[in-house]
């Protein structure tokens, strides 16, 4: 068996205190994942105002392959859109799948072009390959045309992206 191979950059999450629901929703979501460590709070890390000793402090686990950590830190940091994770879809049943499970309960205001924001309050992009060839389409006309259909949706539909680009 091949020794794995450690990922040398990873993202960690901040939450409030839903670490541990928010790695299993995703883990839910994805294949090839897992909850791979939890650590938590102690006498000596506890602080007031902050979790009470035994709660979970950290999660590190595996998105499709990924690694990611977890931390469950209290209420002063929240997330924006400035940062959000990109889930690259091959075909529309992905489109579809990813945006409707990565959207259950989450801000349908924060909706567009493809971006959505969970109920943690993560942004995501589920975003079909087949976006970026009509975007990058070499007849500036038909990339006009498709960025523009683009704009207007929400969730990507390929089908529509790609009859606007026709014309």
């Amino acid at each position: 068996m091949a020794a794995k191979i450690k990922q040398r950059i990873s993202t960690f999450l901040w939450f409030d205190h839903q670490a541990e629901e928010a790695a299993n929703f995703y883990a839910s979501i994805f294949p090839n994942s897992s909850i791979d460590k939890i650590t938590r709070y102690s006498h000596e890390s506890s602080v007031p105002g902050m979790p009470k000793p035994g709660s979970v402090m950290t999660v590190g686990f595996t998105l499709d392959g990924v690694e990611f950590g977890a931390l469950n830190g209290g209420p002063q940091f929240k997330f924006t859109e400035a940062i959000s994770l990109v889930v690259h879809c091959e075909s529309q049943a992905e489109v579809d799948h990813y945006w409707d499970r990565l959207g259950e309960g989450g801000d349908p205001k924060a909706q567009q072009c493809g971006w959505l924001k969970d109920k943690f309050g993560v942004s995501w992009q589920v975003v079909p390959d087949a976006l970026f060839e009509v975007l990058e389409d070499p007849d500036p006309e038909r990339a006009r045309r498709a960025t523009a259909a683009m704009m207007q949706m929400k969730k990507i539909d390929i089908a529509a992206l790609r009859r606007a680009a026709a014309g």
